[in-house]
């Protein structure tokens, strides 16, 4: 280069420059989501519904009401729970239209689509997340739902679908390297990736953990992905009693249940709302046994719905309706009625949660701690209309 040549320079120059290449370096780190994970741009959905005045509707913070609800034939004490938020079949047919074809996409419930298309996750996430009108936010909490009842389906619980209890464990293992892949290992890492890609259960993880980053944030990634792993502990607990075929004492199985519930599917509220309570509260003591609550509650109601259904498997999963019936030498029906105790105590320990976290000042808090009572309240309603749990 000639001396008496100056390089011109690659960026900004003067006053502010230096500020700018920082914020530029602090951005935070989004990876490349992939192509194939159901993501569809807006066609004619509208993510906010015009007001009579013009306006863009704005969900309320307002807490929900309570009431007793029937459930079933009818026949057992009501669940106490909130009324649902919203029913809206169109929107739910349009997250499961999209849902149904991500699944033949990753190669999930091949040869069962049918079945699979009729169980509705998409109509789940419609009733569950009522503070959104956007198919695509929704699609990401169907999506996980998918996954996660997956890997419960073919890993854990249904043997006839080749879950097993001995190769629960490893299987689970995989299950956290596909949703938070490990550092580069070379070889290692490229056999890794065959056995991810030959795994139906794993690309949907997979795949809706990637769709998951074009909606949140990457704490709320990771908050995901580690809760995920949290839950697992617990069903590597049912697998042994499975296997050696002991069914655990009551107060073991709620203590593995409590943190195997839909508190998982709850950390979700925020990302599809479009959100981001901070960790300082997510993490909170407060709100972490108020979501618990809410999480366990709904948990319960999957439990009296299923009970049938996991009674009939040849290696029995555990149920909490059969393990008090069978620790209390009692009648299903009793057990029955004190499993709906149980969840009608913890929806009121929800609520005076909800009240004691009711004096922080943030729209946030108060809008997530509103998402969970629609959970619940969304979840009653799909158990009670799915095909998945009717006999």
């Amino acid at each position: 280069m000639p001396h008496d040549t100056v390089p011109l320079p690659a960026g900004p120059t003067g006053l502010g420059a230096c500020t700018l290449s920082l914020r530029a370096a602090f951005q935070p780190y989004r990876p490349r989501p992939d192509e194939g994970d159901g993501h569809e741009p807006d066609r004619g959905w509208s993510v906010s519904i015009p007001t009579p005045s013009g306006g863009e509707r704005r969900h309320s913070l307002a807490p929900l009401a309570y009431r007793e609800r029937e459930w079933g034939d009818g026949s057992y004490p009501p669940l106490y729970c909130p009324e649902t938020v919203r029913v809206d079949d169109d929107l739910g047919d349009e997250v499961d239209r999209r849902l149904v074809a991500w699944a033949q996409r990753v190669g999930i419930h091949e040869g069962r689509m049918e079945e699979f298309a009729d169980t509705g996750f998409g109509r789940l996430a419609m009733l569950t997340h009522p503070d959104r009108d956007d198919p695509d936010s929704l699609l990401v909490a169907a999506q996980m739902n998918t996954a996660w009842w997956a890997a419960d389906d073919y890993y854990a619980d249904e043997t006839e679908l080749g879950a097993t209890p001995t190769e629960l464990p490893p299987r689970l293992a995989l299950v956290t390297s596909a949703m938070d892949p490990p550092p580069d290992a070379g070889d290692y890492t490229r056999t890794l990736e065959e056995w991810i890609r030959a795994d139906p259960v794993l690309v949907s993880l997979r795949s809706a953990t990637s769709h998951v980053t074009r909606h949140a944030t990457p704490a709320q990634v990771m908050r995901i992905c580690n809760i995920t792993s949290q839950m697992y502990v617990s069903w590597t607990a049912y697998a042994a009693w499975r296997y050696l075929e002991t069914p655990p004492p009551v107060w073991r199985y709620l203590a593995a249940r409590q943190h195997d519930s839909f508190y998982t599917s709850m950390t979700l509220i925020d990302v599809v709302g479009g959100y981001e309570l901070p960790a300082s509260l997510f993490f909170d003591r407060r709100f972490h046994t108020a979501l618990m609550q809410a999480g366990t509650a709904s948990v319960i109601v999957n439990d009296l719905h299923s009970v049938e259904r996991e009674a009939a498997d040849e290696l029995p999963d555990s149920n909490l309706i059969l393990l008090i019936a069978a620790e209390e030498n009692c009648s299903t029906r009793e057990a029955t009625e004190r499993a709906v105790a149980l969840h009608n105590d913890f929806v009121e320990g929800f609520e005076n949660s909800r009240r004691e976290l009711a004096a922080i000042p943030s729209p946030e808090l108060k809008r997530f701690l509103r998402g969970a009572q629609g959970w619940m309240a969304g979840c009653l309603e799909w158990h009670g209309t799915t095909s998945r749990y009717q006999s």
